[in-house]
């Protein structure tokens, strides 16, 4: 027998593909979507499920309450038959479902909806249990009706808790049964092997073949087929998905060119798009990510404990530079912790530093700041004529020389952007005397150093896939978040800054949480804990000739929006 060894099956990839497709279906349904994978998925299992890809094949399987709309990103209802009540005396929200059924034929019920919370909140499952702790009790009056009782008014109840996938509690209770039998429960229940999961989205799983592919059908009990929610009538119209797994971009392009694939769900790089755009039947598609890409401070100790050095180094940073030369244009200048994407959220009117300047202005504006702030050098970057010159020797306002710095990036390998935007901004802040030095280390290492110990200067990461819900904003500066393995990473501490937060995760309005959600951005742009850099944009292409209806929002096409409403083209025509 002929024995593949792993970078021939890599490089013969799409033969492969094909022809483990060929043992489920001898011939190809018109209604066939064949999309492309860079890397397997993890799991099936929804409760460890963290990789992209994992999310991407079960959230076309498991459903929740509401999901976004595509254009205004405001809550629609989903498996919910209407947004929910709000109860302010018994600070409750009742939720009403509409008819849906499982995959399996069986009816969704109140029963599956508080099982999901009730087990979120039991096995306090990573990722989830934030946003269902302060639920004190469920209710389920009928089997179309659950009311949730919470301890104080959330704001993020409604955008967060809702969101979530909801299971089947026939599918789950006796899994969850046994692992509370269990030594370590959460860890028996995460790592539970799920091989055929039960959904009430458009698609079941009907085959993975692992190395290979996924062949998913269309589930004959989507509740949302022929129904119109949020102005657009669902089907799904396609019969199958074929996902095919892809050990490199290359094979995976190659593929889309050909017509072997209709569509590669990851994002492209920049270098393929000469080639794709000319070709005919392929379609290229840039989308806003609602992502973060920043320079973050070490507020607990000089000299980024300075907000006078931070403004100033602010100011040198050239963002237009990055995005253009760096990114090769691919990217949007972000001045807000919240990305412009966002639309309802983002407030434009934050301090812009140093933006339009050109290098000398941006080097005269900085030295202005720290003059004024009572640095000096022994050779400054403005000489006594008004010219820019090279500095050095830069002192702190006590007098003291400022000491050597690091700005810790990820490895070039692992994000050529970030590591070599740190390079960049080494050699600007050495335009006024910093002694700043740019050092790539393993991502792992890095937030180790950053989150768990505190131990760094300066860092630049990166935040990939914000929710739609601001209040990532409250978690990332609030002062009780300033702990080892917090997410207060910089170790900003503002009582005016934790009133509004805490305020904002409270505020059931929402016109004025938004109000207050502004407030917060202009302040922690007025002291840059953490500096804004860059929102890469997600280039993603398909194939124009046998399917047409991909819809596009926030985070690209691969939304429910999209596998509900593509339609084949048909070959006749």
């Amino acid at each position: 027998m002929t024995k593949f060894n792993p970078i021939r099956i890599i490089a013969f990839g799409v033969l492969l593909a094909a022809v483990a497709l060929a043992g489920c279906s001898q011939k190809e349904p018109a209604g066939m979507l064949r999309v492309g994978l860079s890397e397997e998925p993890r799991t099936l299992n929804i409760w460890l499920a963290s990789d992209a890809n994992s999310r991407k094949i079960l959230s076309k399987i498991y459903q929740p309450l509401y999901q976004h709309d595509p254009e205004t990103l405001e809550l629609i209802p989903w498996l919910a038959a209407d947004l929910p009540e709000y109860d302010p005396e018994t600070v409750a929200y009742t939720v009403r479902l509409r008819g849906a059924r499982w995959s399996d034929g069986a009816e969704l019920t109140s029963s599956d909806v508080a099982f999901t919370a009730k087990l979120i909140k039991e096995f306090r499952i990573p990722r989830h249990y934030s946003r269902w702790k302060f639920v004190t009790r469920i209710e389920t009056p009928d089997k179309r009706t659950v009311r949730f009782f919470l301890k104080n008014p959330k704001a993020i109840f409604r955008s967060r808790s809702l969101t979530i996938p909801i299971v089947q509690q026939k599918e789950w209770e006796d899994i969850v049964r046994i692992a509370r039998t269990k030594e370590k429960p959460l860890a028996e229940l995460l790592n539970h092997q799920v091989e055929s999961p039960v959904g009430t989205g458009p698609f079941v799983l009907k085959q993975w073949r692992e190395g290979a592919y996924l062949h998913m059908v269309r589930n004959p009990y989507f509740f949302g087929t022929g129904k119109t929610i949020a102005g657009r009538q669902l089907g799904p119209h396609i019969t199958d998905i074929v996902v095919k797994i892809f050990g490199t971009s290359d094979v995976a392009i190659l593929a889309l060119k050909k017509g072997t694939i209709d569509m590669f769900w990851w994002g492209i790089q920049p270098g393929y798009l000469d080639d794709l755009r000319n070709q005919d039947d392929i379609h290229v598609y840039f989308s806003e990510k609602s992502a973060l890409y920043f320079m973050g401070f070490n507020l607990r100790k000089p000299p980024s404990d300075d907000p006078h050095l931070r403004r100033a180094i602010a100011t040198l940073i050239d963002k237009n530079f990055i995005i253009s030369r760096i990114l090769q244009g691919f990217g949007t200048e972000m001045y807000s912790i919240i990305p412009p994407g966002n639309r309802y959220w983002y407030y434009p009117e934050v301090e812009k530093y140093g933006a339009k300047l050109d290098r000398e202005s941006r080097i005269r504006k900085a030295y202005d700041i720290l003059t004024e702030a009572g640095y000096s050098w022994e050779a400054p970057p403005i000489d006594d004529a008004g010219a820019v010159i090279p500095a050095s020797g830069i002192r702190l306002p006590n007098g003291q020389p400022m000491e050597r710095f690091t700005i810790l990036t990820p490895p070039a390998d692992y994000d050529p952007h970030r590591a070599i935007s740190g390079l960049m901004i080494q050699e600007w802040l050495r335009d006024v005397g910093m002694p700043a030095y740019s050092r790539p280390m393993a991502f792992s290492s890095l937030l180790q150093q950053v989150k768990g110990r505190h131990d760094f200067d300066t860092f630049i990461l990166g935040c990939g896939k914000l929710s739609t819900d601001p209040d990532y904003l409250r978690i990332f500066f609030l002062s009780a978040n300033d702990k080892p393995r917090g997410w207060n990473m910089s170790g900003y501490r503002n009582p005016e800054f934790d009133k509004l937060a805490t305020e904002s995760s409270q505020a059931m309005d929402r016109e004025e949480r938004q109000a207050l959600v502004r407030k917060m951005q202009e302040i922690v742009l007025r002291d840059v804990p953490y500096y804004p850099i860059y929102d890469p944009l997600l280039i993603e292409a398909v194939r124009t000739d046998r399917f047409t209806g991909w819809v596009e929002m926030l985070e690209g096409i691969g939304n429910i929006w999209s596998f509900t409403q593509l339609k084949p083209i048909s070959r006749d025509s």
